[in-house]
């Protein structure tokens, strides 16, 4: 009797956990333009970003991209809004004559969080030995 009730909430428990992920993927865009108002003028093509590979295909967890960094910590969590990249890294691009960290680049400049985000990410897993996305301009912003 209990091997058959540890069963039947297996079931039910792997059942319910693919209906989220279903769910979950529904709500999601399957590509995103990743164009943002912080520039007067893009001077690349647009990058295409595969939402949905990356979060189903790849099972990058959601909070990989998506942040709330409160006290050092991300807290955000599934359901949470999703905002812009722009909504916090609000600057372009770093001017060349100003000082700072890449720490703090990051919190302020689009450009440098997506790039350390995107890039950082395909970066680190060609190191690995991994299949990986593109780590150049051109392969990435393609014509």
């Amino acid at each position: 009797m209990k091997k058959r009730l540890l069963i039947l909430f297996t079931n039910i428990f792997v059942c319910m956990f693919f209906s989220a992920t279903l769910i979950i993927a529904a709500d999601m865009p399957e590509e995103i333009a990743m164009e943002s108002d912080v520039y007067s003028t893009h001077k690349k093509p647009i990058i295409k970003f595969t939402h949905v590979k990356h979060a189903k295909d790849y099972s990058i967890a959601c909070a990989e991209c998506h942040h709330d960094y409160q006290d050092g910590k991300n807290i955000w969590k599934q359901g949470d809004a999703v905002l812009k990249c722009s909504g916090c890294h609000s600057g372009a691009k770093k001017p060349k004559d100003v000082e700072m960290s890449k720490a703090e680049a990051m919190k302020k400049y689009h450009y440098t969080a997506i790039h350390a985000n995107c890039k950082g990410c395909h970066t680190a897993l060609k190191k690995e030995g991994k299949d990986t996305g593109p780590t150049t301009c051109t392969k990435c912003h393609v014509k």
